[in-house]
Order: C-alpha cells, then structure tokens, then sequence
C-alpha cells in the first residue's frame, strides 16, 4: 500500500527561501504544504526524503503570507433596492481564488424575501468544491431577524457552518430602525448560542450614513449586560464622523470592520478609502486586533439621492480587499505585517476561526505567494493545493 501513495496523494509544495509574513515578519524561510496543512516552515526544509511527490517554488522573489478572511461577502448575490433586474449575481469563486480571499463569511443584506439562509448556506458549502472555506451569517438587515431554524441560538447551535448573526442594520433608511433593547435580545441569543456551540457569537452590524452612527450600539452597553466585544460594525469608514466614532468605538474596547470596496460617487459623498482609513486609525494609536477589512464582495453599492431616490448601483468586488493592502502599504506608509493583520488574523479572531489567518505549522494549508516589490498575488493555495497562478490565469477545482 505505500507504494501507492505517491500516486494518491497530491505533491507536496515545497517553498524556498520565501519572505515570510505570519502575518508577522518571519524572515526567509521554506514552506512545506500538504493534506490541506501548513506541515512544516524552516530553514533549509529537505522533503525529499518523504517518499512522497513535491513540487517545488523557488520563493526568493516572493512573499507568503496567510490567505485573506473576508468577514463579509454577500456569496449568494445581493442588491435588489432598484427592482428584480438589480439583485446582484451570486460570487464566482474563481474571483475570490484570484483576490487571494481564502476565507469567506456569508451574509444576507437588504433582500431576505427573494434571498434565503438555505440558499446562503449552500453557497457556502458549496465553496469547498475550489478549496475556500465558507460560513455563514443568520440574521440580514430586519429585526425581527429572519433565521433557517426559527432561532438565532438554534442556529447557532445545531449548523456548524452558521458562526454569527448579520448584517444587521441601524442608521440606515434600508433597516428596521430597531431599538437598543431589541439588538440588546439580538446579541444575548448570539451570546448564548455561541457558548453553548464554543462559536463566539459575533454580530456584525451594518452602519449606514444616518447622522446616528453607532450611538444605538452604545445605548445597548449603557442599558445592557452585552459586552462590547459581542458587536462588530462594519462600514466604518463610509464618511469621516463615522470614522470618527468608530475610533472613540474601538478605544472602548470594541472592533471596527473597514469596506474596501467603493466607487467614485461614494468616495465624492464623503467615503474615505479603507487603505486611508486604516493609516488614520493605526496613526491614532488604534491596535491592529480592534480593525478588519472587509470587501461585501457581490453587494450593490447603491448611489441614493437625497430624498432616498436609487440613482444607480455598482456591483462590489472582492478583489478590493488584496487592493486596499497594496494600497495601505505602497500609498498610506502602513507596514505590510499591519495591514495584513486586518485581513488575515483578526478577523480569524473575531469569527472564533483558530485555524486560519496565520502561518503557522498546524493552521489550514491556505497560503498566498505575493510579488515582493508590487505586492501583485502570484499563486493562491487552499486547502494545501494551488488553486491560482496568476501567470497562467488558472483556477482548478477538486472533482
């Protein structure tokens, strides 16, 4: 039976003398990669003597570092504020294989009638097919919140691949302007849904544009025994007060999730580019462990005007997420292990992943090899296989 397992088993991927980032700088090191693991990082690794296939990089103009966790990725398509014809396509994995995004977190927006839990479920499992790894989200926009069981601590408890409770929605015209002892509920099931699961239970909540901001979420800690840790709000930098509170946020020990995708109206109205937002609040002392980034990866971004009218959408990337670090760390002066703690190992954190956003021997085989000067992704690995290479535009999927 040995004899066979050279042919069984896919190569081993050997990485030499690659610039290593953990997301910390490691130094020059080799990588070993195999049966969906991170097996071994050193110096001067020698597999040959395994017995089983490698195959070999040669990482001197390279830099690895752990596959990006998108804490939020609407996977089964989202929009749908302008009508039928504007509900947005449902992710293409290969898009998230060539942003470098490994890691995906599920969630439902504005549209829980035409979009269900069952369906986002499913593209999150389905994303396994390509070697990413999905979860899920219960909840959306509306509160009451919608869930697949009836129940956000049931959802909690008895679905594995459901971690959190999201995006729900305050200081915006699209939510369900819910008060602070109905998200005081909220949080208390995710709270206790994720105990009894071993899940943290996180809540992300979308932030809208309204003068409000997060004031609701600090009503919930003055009234409430909801620890602040339990929130997570994202679009944080979608207008500089909000920015703003985010940082007074963050100081009281809360965390803070930063869109990378935008356009050119939303940048005109006031948005400030997640890569920019990030050196302001590094800059103002803020800890890495308080801030992720994120792309809402298939949301619309609407364009409204002032009395509410959609004048027009464009649909999110996911790529905006590997963008906005070459952006923090070529344009904005952040340091590459900084940045890539955003995206890598505090939103594993956030999301009670311990297997993900770090190389480390042991974690999930989930590496990206990137350009050492431009920061251009050159090959995604997931699950221990390559999956990505940019120079030949390839994406394979396990069969």
């Amino acid at each position: 039976m040995s004899d066979l397992l050279p042919e069984l088993l896919p190569a081993l991927l050997h990485v030499r003398g690659v610039d290593c980032y953990a997301p910390s700088p490691l130094g020059r090191q080799d990588l070993l990669i195999g049966a969906g693991k991170v097996l071994a990082i050193g110096t001067a690794l020698d597999p040959r003597g395994l017995g089983l296939p490698v195959r070999t990089i040669d990482g001197a103009d390279l830099i690895a570092c752990p596959g990006l966790v998108d804490s939020l990725v609407h996977i089964s398509g989202g929009g749908g504020e302008g009508g039928f014809a504007t509900r947005t396509a449902a992710l293409d994995p290969r898009d998230a294989l060539a942003g470098g995004v490994t890691t995906l977190i599920g969630a439902l927006g504005t549209d829980d009638v035409t979009r269900s839990h069952a369906d986002l479920l499913a593209n999150a499992r389905a994303l396994s097919a390509h070697g990413l790894s999905g979860y899920a989200l219960t909840g959306s926009y509306r509160v009451p919140v919608r869930t697949l069981t009836g129940s956000v601590r049931d959802d909690l408890v008895l679905i594995p691949d459901i971690i959190g409770v999201g995006e729900i929605a305050i200081a915006d015209h699209r939510g369900s302007q819910p008060s602070a002892d109905e998200l005081a509920r909220i949080a208390a099931d995710a709270r206790v849904g994720g105990l009894l699961a071993g899940k943290p239970g996180t809540v992300l909540v979308h932030v809208g544009d309204g003068d409000d901001g997060l004031d609701v979420l600090e009503a919930v800690g003055a009234r409430h025994q909801v620890p602040v840790a339990q929130w997570h709000p994202t679009h944080i930098n979608r207008h500089a007060r909000l920015l703003a509170h985010g940082e007074r946020w963050a100081r009281a020990g809360g965390t803070i999730d930063l869109t990378t995708s935008t356009t050119p109206d939303l940048l005109a109205m006031g948005e400030v580019p997640a890569a920019e937002a990030l050196a302001r609040l590094l800059a103002a002392g803020i800890a890495t462990t308080r801030i992720s980034m994120s792309s809402d990866g298939q949301a619309s971004l609407p364009h409204f005007n002032a009395d509410g009218v959609l004048l027009g959408l464009e649909v999110a990337a996911i790529g905006s997420l590997l963008d906005a670090v070459r952006n923090a760390v070529h344009d904005h002066g952040v340091t590459l292990a900084d940045a890539l703690t955003c995206v890598t190992e505090t939103p594993a954190r956030i999301w009670g992943l311990p297997h993900k956003g770090r190389l480390e021997t042991g974690r999930d085989g989930d590496v990206l090899l990137l350009d050492r000067d431009t920061l251009a992704l050159r090959m995604t690995v997931a699950a221990g296989r390559v999956r990505y290479r940019a120079d030949q535009g390839e994406v394979t999927t396990v069969a």
